[in-house]
């Protein structure tokens, strides 16, 4: 059934032997790519000699039931053992999404429902970084625009595992389902008549680039600076320190003002450039393969909702998988778990269906 699982096995084994080398780990790129290919395999390794394993022990336990019925029983336990393996290994054969390691930026911005929208955003946000917390992940909060009321109009978050992660436990592999609108059904704190009001939220999830992942032609871009300005638009700083950066090619634009001085933010804003300049690049890439994920939503412009927060019913609600849960204010503390693990279950699920 897992005949080419072997050429796997042998991959491994040399990868093994090649890592024991000391010369290699001089070059730390290639041992750096030789590690995470080592550990894209180790489970798919481990899970096949199990499987195997257990076929072996089935024909000798009936062989001896053959004479003893008693181990009749112990087959049967280990032709369910091997069902559970055969199911754990054809998932681990899916293909993986290649950025799933990656670190990501995070963006939130406000949409339709004015202040109530930004509170909603400054909600979201608070969310994310407790779920980051709670899993061990670092935050960065990059660039930022408040709303008068304490909300965010736009806010963009770096978010950094803390070391290795396990296959399918990085970054990216559990946020880029919270790409999408988001929309909250509750009685703002503006509404002086009680009435349940619904507003949205708009949420970009794009893995963060390396300098080697995107090339950046410095001709390509324009850049403007500008004075940075706070809620209500009150001067922030005397100098113009903020900073616009342009690609002109394809007319992504990036732009950060938090930081106090020009090159700050100027490093800042490429920062995010690039992250999106990849993300463009891998759906283009995408639609050309006519493979695209249909479990992410990748821009903050479509119009469908991804996710209702229901606050009078304390319900959480995904759309896309029917997932639905009672406990918005656990969800908001970031307890976001169950919820990906939704959405992470559906995408695998398609995905093995179509292999």
């Amino acid at each position: 059934m897992f005949e080419a699982v072997e050429d796997l096995v042998g991959e491994h084994a040399d990868l093994e032997k090649t890592l024991a080398d000391p010369a290699v780990h001089a070059d730390q790129g290639r041992a750096r790519t030789l590690n995470k290919r080592y550990a894209e395999l180790t489970p798919i390794v481990t899970a096949y000699r199990a499987w195997r394993g257990t076929g072996d022990d089935i024909a000798t336990a009936k062989e001896l039931a053959a004479d003893d019925p008693d181990f009749a029983a112990e087959v049967k336990e280990l032709e369910k053992q091997r069902e559970e393996l055969t199911d754990r290994l054809r998932l681990l054969l899916v293909p993986r999404d290649p950025s799933d390691d990656k670190d990501v930026i995070l963006e939130i911005k406000a949409g339709a429902g004015g202040d109530e929208s930004a509170l909603f955003a400054g909600d979201l946000l608070r969310m994310y970084l407790r779920y980051a917390e709670r899993v061990g992940w670092k935050t960065e909060i990059i660039d930022s625009t408040e709303s008068e009321l304490g909300g965010y109009k736009d806010v963009q978050v770096a978010v950094k595992a803390r070391g290795s992660q396990e296959p399918g436990q990085g970054v990216w592999a559990r946020l880029k389902y919270e790409g999408g609108v988001h929309r909250v059904q509750r009685v703002p704190a503006t509404e002086s008549q009680g009435r349940i009001h619904t507003s949205a939220a708009g949420v970009l999830v794009t893995p963060e680039a390396e300098e080697i992942d995107v090339e950046i032609n410095p001709n390509d871009l324009r850049i403007d600076v500008y004075r940075s300005s706070g809620p209500g638009g009150q001067s922030v700083n005397t100098t113009d320190s903020a900073v616009r950066i342009t690609h002109l090619p394809t007319g992504v634009v990036a732009s950060c003002q938090n930081e106090k001085s020009q090159l700050q933010n100027k490093e800042q804003a490429l920062r995010i450039l690039r992250s999106r300049l990849l993300a463009a690049a891998q759906e283009e890439a995408e639609r050309n393969a006519a493979d695209a994920r249909r479990s992410q939503v990748r821009t903050v412009d479509r119009s469908e909702k991804i996710r209702t927060y229901n606050f009078p019913e304390n319900r959480i609600s995904d759309h896309r998988v029917g997932f639905k849960a009672y406990n918005l204010d656990q969800v908001l503390d970031g307890e976001l778990a169950a919820v990906i693990q939704a959405c992470v279950d559906a995408d695998s699920a398609a995905k093995l269906a179509a292999a």
